[in-house]
């Protein structure tokens, strides 16, 4: 590191906080302006902070590892999801835009009624806004702090030190600003954080070591540019062609991504995922966010870190098998020339802050609206709840430091998270299509996994077939208690159907009861816009790389088919009645 690229990372920095300070006063007009940027956002802000927030600091060195280790195939650990972003795009993101409400959680007193209701709401703010964000929180802080060590040689001390920092900045305009400041920063940061990516991998793939893609392609072997799994009996270990048994392959695309939540990866939406949708302008702009977001984090994101982490196995062929991971800092500091190191420097701290920022401004959301406002302090002035946001914001950032020292390491937390949330997918698909699912369903739903995970873990069932057993449980249990318990209340049940409308025949009683009209959703068609969206994202993704790899005639044909499936769903989505465009005027 020169002069030049401490002074190209400090500009970085003022940049991002006069952008704070230009939208701090459109912030502290309302809470619906410091959490949901007034309800105005277009699609193509609200999907590039979405592709910007999931670009945490540790993804490239996370994808680095999975394909050192497993070649590109490796990356279907995460790419399974794509189904269940899908079915948010054209499912549920019209109806989170109806719903008219600030926060997920809020949901449950617009669905549920009775105390359980209630119980749930607060139950919720408290456990994804604060337990859950700040663990996430820590372990993004903690990553952060390993790329400075790695990519600086500073000690432990000073490279935590630094992130705090780094992560009071963040708080600090995330208070000002609001969600504006955020997403408008949040563009800023995931240019410069694409920019450097694909920087470096152009750099490290043309340089002597590795000879060009040929080079690549010549110096290792076929399976590692597979972009499927094999399936077999048995899965193998890492260090060969990434292969799934039979019962890991249908647990991953099976059932991973409508059944566990996942931060990010809600089934149904939810998170900061919600908070966009909640914030478009209106539920065409709410689609089209959520629907660019699938395309640009599964198809255009991960190819620049996919090349470096092949490459990194020419160029570091002596790493230990635990550091793959690390041949991603290892390029930066070896092929990045004065100027380009601190570009990218500074675009990975875009990515820690971006993650950061939506994460502390979610999570006061959930605080400030579902526990502060909604069980303490009930009728103030929206200046006297943005000031409290802003305090709230703070106090998330202090109890985060606080986590993330008590954090040494996180092995496999991703597999807790989603095993922990097995089974909860389902309700919170179903909450928005059947009617007889009350509080107490999602309230089961979310603790039985819980308590049966430790039996799992005490019979040595690994993940993901341990995915199974914990859906299976889950969901017995879950219906059982539904069935055990009261249904909503019909005034609820009618306000809920006349308000999001989400049609079915699930529906039905609720209709003929209170002769509601059908709404007409158009499942079939809806069906049909998710299988061509799952068809448009897989075969962008293959088509990028094949034409990257020089395999041409099949990139055109995955091209073709993508280019095919987006027509349709163009035409599909024309023929919409979009007849709550103009609800946000009357929320």
């Amino acid at each position: 590191m020169q002069v030049i690229d401490y002074i190209i990372i400090a500009v970085y920095f003022i940049i991002s906080i006069v952008i704070a300070l230009y939208y701090s006063k459109r912030a502290g007009k309302s809470t619906d302006d410091f959490f949901l940027s007034g309800r105005n956002l277009p699609w193509y802000l609200a999907g590039i902070s979405l592709v910007a927030t999931t670009f945490a600091a540790d993804t490239p060195l996370a994808v680095t590892e999975l394909v050192a280790k497993n070649g590109i195939a490796g990356n279907w650990i995460w790419w399974n999801f794509a189904f269940g972003g899908l079915l948010t795009v054209f499912f549920f993101a019209r109806l989170w835009r109806r719903a008219g409400i600030m926060t997920e959680a809020e949901f449950s007193e617009i669905r549920y009624s009775g105390k359980p209701a209630k119980f749930l709401r607060g139950f919720r703010a408290v456990y994804l806004g604060l337990f859950m964000n700040v663990i996430i929180i820590g372990w993004v802080n903690r990553a952060m702090v390993s790329i400075l060590i790695g990519l600086f040689g500073l000690g432990e001390t000073d490279a935590i030190l630094f992130v705090f920092g780094a992560m009071i900045l963040v708080a600090i305009y995330s208070a000002i600003s609001g969600l504006w400041g955020v997403v408008i920063t949040d563009v800023f940061q995931f240019v410069i954080a694409m920019t450097g990516c694909i920087i470096l991998a152009v750099l490290v793939i043309n340089s002597p070591q590795v000879g060009g893609i040929e080079g690549l392609k010549n110096n290792l072997p076929d399976f590692m540019f597979n972009f499927f799994p094999q399936i077999s009996l048995e899965a193998s270990e890492f260090g060969s062609a990434f292969a799934l048994s039979v019962t890991g392959f249908l647990a991953y695309v099976g059932v991973q991504w409508w059944a566990s939540w996942y931060p990010g990866a809600e089934p149904g939406g939810g998170g900061y995922t919600a908070q966009r949708m909640l914030a478009a302008k209106d539920e065409k702009h709410s689609l089209f966010a959520t629907l660019f977001f699938q395309i640009a984090h599964y198809a255009l994101r991960p190819w620049p870190w996919i090349i470096v982490g092949l490459a990194s196995l020419i160029i570091y062929p002596d790493l230990a098998f635990e550091d793959k991971g690390l041949g991603y800092i290892y390029a930066m500091n070896d092929f990045l020339p004065v100027g380009l190191k601190g570009l990218l420097v500074a675009a990975f701290f875009g990515a820690y802050m971006s993650t950061i920022a939506t994460h502390l401004n979610w999570g006061s959301s959930y605080l400030l609206n579902d526990v502060y406002r909604r069980f303490f302090v009930k009728s103030k002035t929206e200046k006297h709840y943005v000031l409290a946001s802003r305090l709230i914001t703070i106090l998330i950032m202090l109890i985060s430091i606080l986590v993330t020292l008590q954090i040494s390491r996180i092995s496999g937390a991703w597999e807790f998270i989603l095993q922990c949330g097995a089974g909860l997918g389902l309700v919170l698909i179903m909450r928005w299509y059947w009617w007889r699912i009350n509080a107490w369903s999602e309230i089961t739903a979310m603790i039985t996994p819980f308590v049966f995970y430790p039996v799992l873990l005490s019979l040595d069932v690994e993940f993901p077939v341990s995915l199974f057993y914990l859906v299976a449980v889950t969901s017995v249990v879950w219906i059982s208690i539904t069935y055990l318990t009261k249904p909503v209340d019909d005034e609820t049940l009618k306000s809920f159907y006349e308000k999001i409308k989400p049609g079915g025949i699930l529906w039905k009683p609720v209709r003929e009861k209170f002769s509601i009209p059908d709404s007409k959703t158009g499942f079939l068609r809806m069906f049909f816009n998710w299988f061509l969206g799952v068809v448009l994202v897989y075969t962008s993704l293959f088509s990028i790389g094949s034409f990257v790899f020089l395999n041409i005639i099949e990139g055109l044909i995955y091209l073709g088919i993508g280019t095919v499936s987006a027509v349709v769903i163009y035409i599909n989505l024309k023929t919409i009645d979009w007849q709550f465009i103009s609800q946000k005027n009357d929320i």
